[in-house]
């Protein structure tokens, strides 16, 4: 079995969208596959917005950390680094597009769309019930010492 990007990477990370150690969190697993980083997920109710339709909020918190774990290994790789950088979300924008079913599995895909050393422009959407439900663009850079998000991994 493959290990996602964040349990192998950072299986102490409390993060509410994709740490493994949260425990009431979405705990997402971001899996590369080429060039393009995939997870799949479900809801549960209390993620709902209304009966049946996910909230908007768990949307964007599903692409915003899928996305920031695409930039993240990215950069390792384009760095040759071993483990990767911690990155943070600078520039993030969402469309919501239709209602997402919160019966439904939701997949997620993640692509770099460019980069320079120390940040990257990620593309992504959400699908569910085979459609897809919301995209989003965003810039993602990787922290220097002092940040209060350096070395969280």
């Amino acid at each position: 079995m493959t290990l996602s990007l964040q349990d192998r990477y950072a299986p102490q990370n409390a993060c509410f969208g994709c740490g493994p150690a949260n425990a009431q969190g979405l705990r997402i697993k971001s899996i590369v596959q080429g060039d393009v980083v995939v997870a799949e997920w479900r809801a549960e109710k209390h993620h709902e917005a209304f009966p049946g339709m996910l909230n908007g909020g768990i949307t964007g918190a599903l692409l915003d950390c899928h996305s920031n774990w695409t930039a993240a290994w990215h950069l390792m790789q384009k760095n040759g680094a071993s483990t990767p950088p911690c990155t943070v979300t600078a520039e993030f924008h969402v469309k919501l597009k239709r209602p997402t079913p919160s019966d439904a599995l939701i997949k997620l895909r993640a692509k770099v769309v460019e980069s320079t050393d120390d940040r990257a422009v990620i593309e992504a959407e959400l699908e569910a019930g085979g459609k897809i439900t919301a995209t989003c663009r965003g810039v993602f850079v990787a922290v220097k010492e002092g940040h209060p998000a350096y070395h969280r991994w």
